[in-house]
């Protein structure tokens, strides 16, 4: 019986099947020859397979690019794409996506090794099985106890307001059929959160658990600014529900201005001697209703703010370097 996955572009059946790795790389210079022999290892198990492993280099300001070029003249499996600045690993992970279209599977993973290639080998094994996507979902995490704070925090919340269900405790490490790529090479907004898209595009999908391990070498490319940055491109992203708590918190303050009115009149009425001007508390409500207009007006702005972004179409990414030429890659708008 032919694989659920055989099927080739031109409608054969049996073919050898090809699978990308999507491989964002940024100031990893130190750890990239460690990770791509680790990853040749581990490949080496599906030799029925053939393998691309695209590395994106976002923009990196130590000499990764330089070794990623040396790995290619040592490996002709080696696509190196470079962008002409710093894009964020988000566009980085599109980048690569947009080169692995005619792959029959793309595999995205980091190159700090806290991913584990062996990890990528076993999501094989479901995709053989019909799975669509394989995503990696984190048993356990060896970073530190603020980060799996934040962590937990920001999926907690993103699990109570997004319009769809994202996942806990899943990044970007995932593997995805080409069908799959296809669709969420679609998705060209500005701001954004692939895990989210892949969820909203739908499929098969399954979990596989791993244990993450250590960063092997080098400094996060997510520092706190840039965490809430892409937390909040996650929550804004993929709910309204932000503009629901206004217009519920406008009408639980009006409710409560209508009651203690009532309440004034009726001192006023029934009980005048303890009627008591009240300019202080007058004057603390006015700058609490003051500061509760400008967070409303600054949650409206932040999704007019994508609006803006948006309508202005603007291309994802810039190419300074293409080093294989067996493709085109398109950074624009599809």
């Amino acid at each position: 019986m032919p694989h659920p996955h055989d099927e080739t572009t031109d409608g054969e059946l049996g073919a050898r099947r090809s699978v990308a790795y999507v491989l964002p790389v940024y100031n990893e210079a130190e750890g990239i020859e460690t990770f791509h022999t680790a990853l040749v290892e581990a490949t080496g198990a599906r030799t029925d397979l053939d393998f691309e492993f695209v590395y994106v280099d976002d923009g990196s300001a130590d000499d990764s690019l330089d070794r990623l070029l040396k790995l290619r003249g040592d490996d002709d499996r080696v696509t190196v794409l470079s962008f002409s600045r710093n894009f964020g690993h988000q566009v980085a992970v599109t980048a690569g996506l947009d080169a692995c279209t005619t792959a029959d599977a793309v595999i995205v993973m980091d190159t700090d090794l806290q991913d584990p290639p062996r990890v990528s080998i076993e999501m094989l094994d479901l995709w053989d099985r019909g799975v669509d996507v394989v995503f990696a979902q984190r048993r356990s995490r060896q970073d530190s106890r603020f980060k799996r704070a934040t962590a937990f925090g920001f999926y907690w919340v993103l699990d109570r307001m997004a319009d769809i269900e994202i996942p806990r405790n899943v990044g970007d490490f995932r593997l995805m059929d080409r069908k799959v790529v296809a669709e969420v090479t679609r998705y060209r907004e500005q701001d954004r959160f692939l895990r989210g898209i892949v969820a909203h595009v739908g499929f098969r999908q399954e979990a596989l658990l791993f244990d993450r391990d250590p960063r092997f070498a080098g400094e996060t490319g997510y520092p706190l600014r840039k965490m809430l940055r892409f937390a909040t491109s996650g929550l804004i992203g993929f709910s309204t529900a932000p503009l629901r708590w206004i217009s519920r918190l406008g009408f639980a303050i009006s409710a409560f201005s209508v009651l203690l009115a009532v309440y004034v009149l009726g001192v006023r009425i029934f009980s005048p001697e303890n009627s008591v001007p009240g300019w202080a508390f007058l004057g603390v409500g006015m700058f609490l209703l003051s500061g509760l207009q400008l967070i409303m007006m600054g949650v409206i702005g932040t999704y007019l703010g994508r609006v803006y972004v948006e309508a202005q179409d603007r291309p994802l990414y810039s190419l300074a370097l293409s080093a294989r030429g067996s493709r085109d890659v398109d950074g624009g708008r599809r």
